[in-house]
């Protein structure tokens, strides 16, 4: 059965959003859902679209998944370590059923960021599209306003926001409006072989400001603390973050005081036909 999109991760946070942006142009029989658990299945398949089943570490499986699909987004595993392993079957599986376009989630201005944790895995995996052969492009997609708007209630108990970006500037957008810009780029004529997108929020603010405005929202008063970032790593595992997770916050934040989560492009709001959600309705929603 041939498909004419394929959303890998399709059961995920940035995956269902994709599912639900292509919907909204597309007809539900041209669009696949791959995921790897057969209990993720119902939600989607409730929506109307093909559900295959596969993981990342199963290339037969990845192969007659990707039967018949003309464009495929993958979406980047959650696996920090096993990734571009991962990736690379998913896009050796891509070149052998043929698929025509693939298009990957990678992170903001990868070849040139200061953070040091997130962006090698990243790297390689679009070198190893590059030397695919197949057509594809790249949505660098800049931090998710979540990632930090998660926290603020937990800010709002402690009494004060905790992190390690100095006064890095944050150019961050929400989920969906990176779900947009990948249905955007699947759907609409396709880019030249190689197309980089580097994408990040219209808007930008430091972590002294994202305090202010949790205050503003809440009625208490929440500074920001700025810490080390080995201190600010020490201080999420205390919380009771795994290591590697603690790890890899503290080294983006540190990444985010050196300007690594910052850009003025403006290329996400022109995808998505509108401004990118502003950062402050994103963090009023998570303290609601």
């Amino acid at each position: 059965m041939s498909l004419k999109y394929l959303v890998t991760g399709a059961s995920g946070q940035l995956g269902a959003l994709v599912i639900d942006a292509l919907l909204k142009t597309e007809a539900p029989e041209s669009i696949g859902a791959l995921v790897r658990r057969p209990e993720a299945a119902a939600p989607l398949e409730a929506k109307g679209v093909t559900v295959r089943l596969a993981s990342y570490d199963a290339p037969e499986a990845l192969k007659a998944a990707f039967d018949g699909v003309e464009r495929l987004l993958l979406i980047s595993s959650s696996e920090v370590g096993s990734r571009a392993t991962q990736h690379q079957k998913v896009i050796d599986a891509a070149r052998a059923a043929g698929v025509g376009f693939v298009a990957y989630t990678s992170i903001l201005e990868a070849k040139a960021s200061p953070l040091t944790i997130l962006p090698g895995e990243h790297v390689e995996t679009e070198d190893a599209l590059a030397a695919s052969g197949l057509a594809y492009a790249v949505l660098r997609n800049g931090w998710y306003t979540e990632n930090y708007a998660m926290g603020a209630p937990t800010a709002v108990q402690l009494g004060a926001l905790y992190g390690a970006a100095g006064e890095g500037r944050i150019a961050s957008a929400a989920r969906v409006d990176f779900a947009e810009a990948a249905a955007a780029v699947l759907t609409g004529e396709l880019p030249a072989s190689g197309t980089v997108f580097e994408l990040a929020g219209d808007d930008s603010y430091t972590l002294d400001d994202f305090a202010a405005q949790i205050s503003a929202i809440t009625g208490k008063e929440v500074p920001y603390v700025n810490l080390s970032q080995s201190d600010y790593a020490g201080a999420l595992k205390q919380a009771g973050l795994p290591d590697g997770l603690a790890e890899m916050l503290a080294d983006s934040d540190n990444g985010a005081s050196q300007g690594g989560l910052f850009s003025d492009d403006k290329t996400l709001s022109k995808l998505i036909g509108r401004p990118t959600t502003p950062w402050r309705d994103t963090l009023k929603a998570a303290l609601a």
